[in-house]
């Protein structure tokens, strides 16, 4: 499974790397409502939450459901600022239909699937976005109706609180990170312009990939989801995030630019592994012998006979298991003389519980 973003005919001057305040804003509060998915900001969620103002709290957990499962498409701009208030006033300019079909992103399933129009224009997508808010709690559901009813006075709320997220907390954490940021994009984009497309989405994440044959260029984002979308005379943005990893974020709902966001560390954090890499190798381990002989290859190299003899099953059945493991990667093997001897591979098999949960909140 993938995103894909077909780019065929696109010229690399549509293809642009820039940070978007608005968008590591999305993160900063993503970080707050789930900081067990950012381990490494700890300190940082902890220390801002603890110094919120109660009112302020109160507000951010009515509308949290816009970044804490998934993220509103509205928190990434595909034509970022320098400023917070110029990408919001450029949301200020966008109209009541596609900003709350853009706001109401609040569980796992997009309500812009398959074009599903706003659900100010249509009953079945607004009655889909009260059900799913009420599966959130009372608080949402409420907001959720509000939206619906006054989308202009809540459009102005969200403006509010997003502002004065910025003035408690985000605007110094801002002046701390936009110049990793910067320095970032321009790397990529001096590897863009020197390399090619190819080498600066690697670059950024190893999640990334450039396919080129004859029916034309795609962008693959490798992803635990499904989706397609085209650039085909617009452009793409990839937006770096020091406050996002794990996540890896693909935007492309129908009518919108495609937008990636990729965490600017990704090179440093090592890892990234494929989907179909992590699924290969839980498969792998999943069947009770293969466990039975991990447990043994964990201790030290073994033979195939050694192992047949082990747990009393011919050679051929164990070298069809160690086939399953190799393949997955999780096996050393050595010669030693006549004889060829099988370990576990101890620094991938140590990375796979981190490597899982990358996969998943990718």
């Amino acid at each position: 499974m993938s995103v894909t973003i077909d780019i065929t005919g696109l010229p690399h001057e549509r293809i642009a790397f820039c940070p978007s305040p608005l968008a590591e804003l999305g993160n900063a509060l993503h970080a707050l409502a789930e900081p067990g998915h950012h381990a490494r900001l700890h300190a940082w969620t902890t220390t801002t939450a603890a110094a919120l103002k109660p009112e302020l709290a109160d507000r951010l957990h009515e509308a949290e459901f816009m970044w804490r499962s998934t993220r509103s498409d509205f928190l990434l701009p595909a034509r970022p600022r320098e400023t917070l208030v110029e990408e919001l006033d450029d949301l200020d300019r966008m109209d009541d239909e596609k900003f709350v079909g853009a706001a109401l992103e609040i569980s796992c399933s997009t309500l812009n699937t398959d074009g599903i129009p706003s659900p100010l224009v249509d009953e079945r997508s607004r009655r889909r976005a009260l059900d799913l808010a009420a599966a959130r709690g009372p608080r949402q559901a409420a907001f959720v109706e509000r939206m619906l009813a006054e989308p202009t006075a809540t459009r102005a709320w969200i403006r509010r609180l997003l502002e004065d997220c910025d003035q408690a907390f985000f605007a110094d954490t801002w002046r701390r990170v936009r110049v990793q940021l910067a320095a970032d994009a321009r790397h990529k984009t001096e590897l863009l312009r020197r390399r090619g497309l190819a080498e600066a989405l690697t670059a950024a994440s190893p999640a990334l990939a450039l396919e080129e044959d004859e029916r034309g260029s795609r962008i693959v984002v490798d992803k635990l989801v499904h989706g397609r979308t085209e650039a085909h005379g617009g452009a793409v943005t990839l937006v770096p995030t020091a406050f996002g990893w794990p996540h890896l974020f693909a935007l492309s709902a129908p009518g919108w630019q495609p937008v990636i966001q990729y965490p600017a560390d990704a090179g440093e954090i090592g890892g990234a592994e494929p989907v179909e890499t992590v699924k290969l190798r839980l498969e792998a381990i999943a069947h009770p012998m293969r466990m039975r002989l991990c447990r043994s290859l964990a201790r030290g190299p073994f033979s195939t006979s050694e192992l047949a003899d082990a747990y009393g099953i011919t050679a051929p059945e164990v070298s069809r298991h160690l086939s399953v493991l190799k393949k997955a990667g999780l096996l050393t093997t050595q010669r030693r003389g006549r004889y060829v001897l099988h370990q576990l591979n101890p620094s991938v098999v140590t990375r796979l519980g981190s490597d899982f949960l990358e996969s998943v909140l990718r």
